[in-house]
């Protein structure tokens, strides 16, 4: 593929599946988008115990607010990935190198706070699940908790190498508009023999 040195394909390309799936940032939001599935299916799904009460409450020390931002960070993270997964499809489409800069720009932002988001979730998490009680309830659904925890932690990882590859997608496209900035008088004038600078 001519041109995906240059941050994408060249614009206008079609689509070309091979090479789209092995770029690292579409391996990374492929592992991304299933962490989230892990994060916040466990805790839909076995996150909410009865202690002492018909009443469900949060595995996590009963603190609601550790399952709520949890499911939040996780579904969120869940339609991001869908979201960057398409625009990277559509990426080579895009002609303006301004444009594609804006989208890399998004990514790498989006992704730097995510990981950020991550790292919260995981200190919150994990600390909520040191103060909940040894109670035969909680062991039920410890298995869900600790993968929570687990996968938020592995998310901080590879939501933070995404700013990475987002970077070097950038250089490469300002290395291109660089290349493509028509040359000014003055620089066409000093390239010329009687024009040398004095």
């Amino acid at each position: 593929m001519e041109g995906a040195s240059f941050g994408a394909g060249r614009a206008g390309s079609g689509f070309e599946p091979v090479e789209f799936f092995k770029q690292p940032q579409t391996i990374l939001r492929i592992v991304n988008w299933v962490f989230s599935i892990v994060v916040f299916g466990s805790i839909v799904n076995e996150g909410y115990i009865n202690i002492d009460s018909p009443e469900l409450h949060c595995v996590f020390n009963k603190n609601e607010s550790a399952c709520n931002y949890a499911i939040s960070i996780g579904i969120i993270a869940f339609f991001a990935c869908v979201f960057f997964f398409v625009l990277d499809i559509y990426f080579p489409q895009i002609s303006s190198v301004k444009d594609r800069k804006k989208a890399v720009l998004l990514d790498m932002g989006f992704s730097g706070f995510w990981a950020f988001l991550w790292f919260v979730a995981f200190c919150y998490l994990a600390n909520q699940w040191q103060r909940t009680p040894n109670v035969p309830q909680v062991n039920q659904a410890a298995d869900a908790a600790r993968a929570a925890i687990a996968f938020s932690f592995f998310s901080i990882i590879t939501w933070a190498y995404l700013p990475l590859c987002a970077l070097e997608r950038f250089q490469r496209l300002t290395f291109v508009e660089d290349e493509q900035r028509p040359f000014s008088s003055q620089t066409a004038s000093a390239s010329m023999p009687n024009g040398l600078p004095l």
